[in-house]
Order: C-alpha cells, then structure tokens, then sequence
C-alpha cells in the first residue's frame, strides 16, 4: 500500500524531467534568442554608417547559410530548414539595419553611442547565437507541429513584436 504513493510521487517527478520541452517554454527560449540576435543590428548598421557600407552583404550572408548548412545535421536539423530558418533572421537583421540606416540619414546623424568592433565583437555574438538558435530550432522542430501557427501569433501578440521579429519568424511553423 505504502509503494504506491511512493511510485506515483516518482513517476510525477520524473514527468517533468523529458528531453522535450513544452511548446511554449520552446518558443518563448527560441524567440528570446532571435531578439537577441536582432539586438546586436544596431551594432552592424553602425558599422556600416562609419564606413560607408550598404546593408547587403552577399559573400557575408552565404558564408552563415553555407556554416548552417554544415552544423545542421549535428543538431539534428535538415540543412535546407536551418538555411531558411537563417535566411529569414539575416533578412530580419536587415530589416533593423535599413530601418535604422533610414532614420539616421534623414536625421543626418547616428547616435553618440560606443561603437562594437564588427569582427572581434559583434561576430563572435553572432556565431554564439547561431549555435544556440539551431539548438533551440532543434527542440522546437521536435514538438508537434499543431497549433503553432496560433501559439506564434499569440506571442508575437503578447511581445508587441516588432517587424522585425515578425519577418524573423516568417516561416518557423513550416517544419517540412
């Protein structure tokens, strides 16, 4: 009589250690990760502002995709959907950078704000976060695909999320 309780109390416990993460603790750690990455475009457009460079990169944008391409399998990711899952955040990073680029051309200033080195700071950032981001689009890709198109807009909702975000998104519930 008294093993029971004790079993059931166990098997309780032990429910909550799955390799799988909720849906929601999945999406809400990948979207966290995606904001971070969108936070360090500042940092880029910046760059870019003192040097007179344009938003597009090409050579930069396929050496990512072509470095995703090559860690997806370790993560257990098909290449092509990490490669879309990146060609939509680098479209997003973009996105911040033009908009940016914009406003401070119209503005004829940048901000007075302490500059990152592009290659020994900002980079590093990025190349950190694209291993958590395909980590974190593993975990999410192990979840059932349904319904996620409504928990996305949910919290996207709840986040006032701005374009940005939205693009960065773009096709994270098509899992094929």
């Amino acid at each position: 009589m008294r093993t029971f309780p004790l079993a059931a109390l166990v098997v309780l416990a032990l429910a909550g250690c799955t390799a799988n993460p909720t849906p929601d603790t999945a999406l809400t750690a990948l979207l966290d990760s995606i904001e971070r990455r969108l936070a360090l475009a500042e940092g880029v457009a910046l760059h870019k502002w003192d040097n007179g460079q344009p938003v597009q990169a090409t050579m930069r944008e396929q050496q990512v995709l072509a470095n995703v391409r090559a860690a997806a399998p370790g993560h257990g990711l098909a290449p092509q959907r990490a490669e879309a899952f990146f060609a939509d955040q680098i479209e997003a990073n973009k996105l911040v950078q033009y908009t940016l680029l914009s406003d401070w051309s119209r503005k004829g200033v940048a901000p007075h704000t302490q500059r990152c080195d592009l290659q020994g700071q900002i980079r590093p950032r990025l190349d950190e976060l694209q291993v958590v981001l395909l980590q974190q689009l593993a975990a999410f890709d192990r979840l059932p695909a349904t319904a996620c198109s409504a928990a996305l807009a949910q919290e996207l909702d709840r986040r006032q999320a701005p374009q940005a975000l939205v693009r960065a998104t773009g096709q994270l519930c098509d899992k094929s």
